[in-house]
């Protein structure tokens, strides 16, 4: 477990950041100036209401976490698929329920119609992929990954879009997915 101090932007009451430099020297200078709110060390109570979880895996990568609403035009007007792959998947209460596993991508258009999500599991031993539509997906910056309105029972009475062996869909099979989904083919 880490120490991680919690920062408010003077500028911006409602904007939070958090790392693990007490100066807050890692926060984007853009955004503050910065005021320390709060240290949180490894055995204390975590009373942001934000898991603790996705707080680390944003400092992981970026060396900071943002939390709250930030004006900060996004430079990335596009993005390549390996950086999707591997992103988390959350539900309507912030709780991770899965991770994108890959996009599938419709040969003629070039669009990206479904993603295969993996679901439990502990370092791929016992996860289970599910297709589900892209569209069900909805970016969200802070938490940099993608949430969903799909209900676990959702979930768990759909399949992979891949039948037997890994083989690839026909026509029917796509229709189906997409009824199940209550998307229009």
């Amino acid at each position: 477990m880490r120490t991680y101090c919690l920062f408010q932007a003077v500028n911006s009451p409602d904007l939070r950041g958090f790392t693990e430099e007490s100066t807050g020297a890692g926060l984007p200078p853009d955004l503050g100036p910065w005021s320390l709110v709060q240290v949180i060390p490894p055995s204390g109570e975590w009373t942001p209401a934000i898991s603790r979880a996705v707080v680390a895996a944003g400092i992981i990568e970026n060396g900071f976490y943002l939390w709250g609403p930030a004006e900060r035009p996004s430079s990335h007007l596009i993005i390549a698929s390996d950086r999707v792959e591997g992103t988390a998947v959350f539900d309507r209460k912030y709780d991770q329920i899965g991770t994108i596993k890959r996009l599938l991508i419709e040969k003629v258009s070039g669009r990206v119609v479904f993603v295969d999500v993996t679901f439990g599991g502990f370092l791929g031993i016992g996860s289970h992929h599910v297709t589900i539509p892209w569209e069900k997906l909805t970016y969200d910056k802070e938490l940099e990954g993608y949430r969903t309105d799909i209900t676990e029972a959702q979930v768990r009475g759909a399949e992979t879009l891949y039948g037997d062996k890994g083989v690839l869909p026909d026509e029917k099979r796509q229709r189906e997915m997409s009824d199940y989904w209550n998307v229009p083919g």
